[in-house]
């Protein structure tokens, strides 16, 4: 290699070694050498610089006690390929962060799986895919889709969707639409705008912990009102709004995660009275509004809600596809354009190409055709996993009978810690959540949730056999009992 000029200053008080050793260090700690770089033989560097050949292996011998450059017999020496400053401590220089519940581990391969609410894989339908991504990218759209587009989504998918709003009623005249990566992102962006640390946000218990733990970050007091057969505890809901004054109050009335419960339509009226009075922002979460397979459907709140204040969050994800991250905001537009600039400070835009896609999938009728699939299966599957707990599960267990959606609430009998069986559980080739991931204000330790909509008919009836054969189990050892009777349903 080639050295650039190195001036040492004989008269200096510094002997000529630390000199060169110092200008050395200099070289590589700047990039003018470089990791891996040969550095030149000690008589060769000595005689182009006239100096004694020891003085030249003193520098270098400096250089390789403090790690900058790596001796090799007979291949010389060479600057190293490691660090040359300390590492960061990360540690200490991050922030302490936890999540208000952080998840187990993913479930191992081969393992029957409850544990995560997502829609079958094996029902995606490729072949319709396929055939409507040629048609988006051969149409004359096709490079600008690849190009940075509008922060609020693609224009064309925002159009769709308040018109699909407008024929459902849920869409106002000073209502706007905004695209976001998914539901997720939609419910972290009212969590940046509207909580400011220190604020009251009133959300179901149990809940589904991605939601708890965003408005935790935003620095929101997260206070738990109880969900029962028949979705939130009104009567409770009444007494947190008074004690709490809170700013954001967001609930799921369909098939909620995770009990599967449902708000009765006088309920839902009640509600809307009931928050639209304490002055908070009502956040409805319509992700599994779509996936009824039993009985009519009920008015979504922002349907209801006669003053249009009603914040709906919506998604692809549970009724289409989960990785294509697209979801969807339709409140007031006041609030919309502030979510609008608060998410272009995270990501620019969204995902155009993936928008497009989801638009062309709905207008041709694929979106349609694949509903009624998911629909169909997912009540096969609900149908199997109730006739498998009734069949299997021990007696004094209870469970919610929901008519639609992807998850079943279980309460377990005798004091039995969902979490405490869970290795054991995992031991069988089985998984679930227990209770206590989706706890705020009180504890569910006995309770577990199973989703089934990720899972074929005969997976279901397996993983709930080995399930309830294990809680059998564990009942005889904890009460000395031989033999337990199938469990009555919750409904």
């Amino acid at each position: 290699m080639v050295i650039a000029p190195i001036q040492l200053e004989p008269g200096s008080p510094a002997p000529l070694y630390r000199q060169l050793f110092l200008r050395l260090k200099e070289m590589i700690l700047s990039g003018q050498l470089r990791p891996g770089e040969r550095l030149p033989p000690s008589r060769e560097l000595a005689g182009r610089l006239g100096l004694n050949r020891t003085t030249v292996t003193a520098a270098y011998e400096l250089l390789q006690a403090e790690g900058l450059i790596r001796g090799h017999v007979g291949r010389g020496s060479f600057v190293a390929t490691g660090p040359a400053l300390p590492a960061i401590a990360w540690d200490r220089l991050l922030p302490p962060w936890e999540p208000a519940t952080p998840l187990p581990p993913p479930a191992s391969a081969g393992m029957i799986s409850f544990a995560t609410s997502r829609p079958a894989e094996e029902l995606f339908p490729l072949d319709d895919l396929r055939r409507t991504a040629e048609e988006v990218l051969s149409g004359p759209q096709a490079r600008t889709l690849l190009q940075l587009g509008s922060p609020a989504g693609y224009g064309p998918l925002r159009e769709y969707l308040a018109a699909e709003g407008r024929r459902r009623g849920l869409m106002r005249a000073d209502d706007d639409v905004l695209v976001t990566s998914g539901c997720q992102q939609a419910l972290d962006l009212l969590g940046r705008v509207l909580v400011r640390p220190g604020d009251a946000a009133i959300v179901e218990d149990p809940v589904y912990p991605g939601l708890k733990n965003l408005l935790a970050g935003a620095g929101a007091r997260v206070v738990g009102v109880g969900v029962g057969t028949e979705g939130v505890d009104l009567e409770e809901l009444a007494g947190l709004l008074e004690r709490h004054r809170p700013r954001l109050v967001v609930v799921t009335p369909d098939f909620q995660n995770p009990t599967g419960a449902s708000l009765p339509a006088p309920a839902r009226q009640s509600l809307l009275r009931m928050v639209r009075a304490a002055g908070a922002v009502l956040v409805e979460n319509d992700i599994y509004g779509e996936l009824r397979y039993e009985g009519a459907p009920q008015p979504a709140l922002k349907q209801l809600d006669e003053s249009g204040d009603t914040v709906l969050v919506g998604s692809f994800s549970k009724i289409g596809f989960p990785g294509l991250r697209v979801g969807w905001v339709i409140a007031p537009r006041p609030l919309v354009a502030r979510l609008a600039a608060a998410k272009q400070s995270c990501d620019l835009h969204t995902d155009q190409l993936s928008q497009a896609l989801l638009l062309r999938f709905a207008e041709s009728g694929r979106l349609e055709a694949h509903r009624r699939r998911v629909r169909q299966a997912g009540a096969e599957r609900l149908r199997a996993l109730l006739a498998a707990l009734e069949k299997h599960f021990p007696k004094g267990t209870f469970y919610s009978r929901p008519a639609g959606g992807m998850n079943v609430w279980v309460r377990l009998p005798g004091g039995l810690d969902a979490a405490e069986l869970l290795p054991r559980a995992h031991r069988e080739g089985v998984s679930y959540l227990p209770g206590r991931y989706f706890e705020v204000s009180r504890r569910h330790t006995g309770a577990l949730r199973l989703s089934f909509a990720g899972l074929a008919p005969e997976k279901i009836r397996r993983g709930a056999e080995i399930l309830g054969r294990l809680l059998g189990e564990e009942l005889r050892q904890a009460r000395g009992h031989e033999r337990f009777d199938p469990a009555p349903a919750l409904v």
